[in-house]
């Protein structure tokens, strides 16, 4: 009956549980004890903490496989390194052209860089919005004595002050309308392209390709009806729209550690392995024994050396080398050798 528990990973478990419970705390916290919190928002806090402990989970277990590890500890090293400023530098520029701008993308095409752009942007705002209103960080008050001034709080501090009918004002009370025509646009671009690409037809899964954007237009649509409802029908749809919404971004969020969107806290780990990759260039490229080309660091081989090891696998030659020294090409080579040796000590090429 409780078999289940003993799979579970308890270095994990035990981040996630510290993780939800850090969450909470700075809730309370940043809420100033709960004054500012609002409890119509509660649907959304405990989706919350149900995505916070199960991305974290999920980020821990893969964060232990041996070459994620690698690749953790490697990146942290050359960072903290004599050459710390040069690497800032592209951790900056890597942050701001992949993460921020989605660049990484462009190279797959224009379109398919604007619909992960508009994703992207779209859900990234909307998360921290979402996340400040829902843990009470920040709220919106009339400033006292007066009918056409608000302003906006953070953590008890009173951060900017606006009066209403401005472009200010529209764009703070209306942010997450923008960012869910953001969304919904960029989803119905990666629809097109599901709809359209050969390959992609014959490779996606509804789970994991389908779903996922059709619970960001669901969360996207259902906020779009909140707002339409309280400006045009005068708030008489308001408790269904608002029970709605509510349920799909809570669906939303549990699903974020189980589905695609799990790859939002993996992106920026791109970033060192992009320096992982700038160092290993610099460390000197690995040369294939059979081709005699170039075709990745060596450090790169050397650590994968050290992974599979670890790994309990034997990958040395009689001739001792490894069969890691080899590029691609050489190890197809290499098989190709010895399926012809097998052959020949057989007496038959054929049969």
């Amino acid at each position: 009956m409780f078999s289940i528990f003993t799979n579970i990973n308890r270095k994990a478990f035990i981040n996630a549980i510290m993780a939800t419970l850090t969450v909470i705390a700075m809730t309370v916290i940043g809420s100033v004890n709960l004054q500012n919190f609002d409890a119509a928002l509660i649907i959304y806090f405990f989706g919350t903490i149900s995505m916070t402990f199960g991305v974290v989970y999920h980020h821990s277990v893969w964060k232990q496989r041996p070459a994620t590890q690698k690749y953790w500890k490697r990146t942290w090293e050359f960072i903290f390194s004599k050459d710390y400023p040069i690497y800032m530098k592209e951790v900056i520029l890597l942050s701001v052209r992949n993460i921020l701008f989605q660049r990484f993308i462009l190279p797959r095409g224009k379109a398919r860089w604007f619909g992960h752009f508009l994703l992207a942007t779209g859900c990234l705002i909307s998360f921290a919005v979402t996340f400040g209103l829902t843990f009470g960080w920040m709220h919106f008050t009339l400033k006292e004595g007066t009918t056409d001034m608000y302003e906006t709080h953070m953590m008890g501090f009173t951060v900017m002050t606006f009066p209403l009918n401005t472009i200010m004002a529209v764009i703070l009370f209306h942010i997450l309308v923008w960012t869910a025509i953001m969304v919904i646009i960029g989803c119905l671009i990666m629809m097109h392209r599901r709809f359209v690409d050969e390959g992609q037809i014959a490779t996606q899964w509804f789970e994991r390709d389908w779903l996922p954007l059709i619970l960001l237009v669901a969360v996207s649509v259902t906020g779009l009806g909140i707002w339409f409802d309280y400006s045009f029908l005068e708030g008489k749809m308001s408790q269904f729209m608002a029970i709605t919404h509510a349920i799909t971004v809570a669906l939303f969020l549990m699903w974020i550690p189980f589905g695609k969107f799990f790859h939002i806290f993996q992106r920026p780990a791109q970033v060192g392995a992009n320096i992982y990759k700038i160092e290993g260039k610099r460390r000197g490229m690995q040369v294939c024994p059979h081709t005699g080309d170039e075709y990745t660091t060596k450090m790169h081989i050397e650590d994968l050396k050290e992974i599979t090891k670890e790994m309990g696998f034997d990958l040395d030659c009689e001739d001792g080398k490894s069969y890691l020294d080899y590029s691609p090409e050489g190890k197809r080579a290499m098989l190709a050798k010895a399926h012809l040796k097998a052959r020949q000590e057989s007496g038959t090429y054929f049969g």
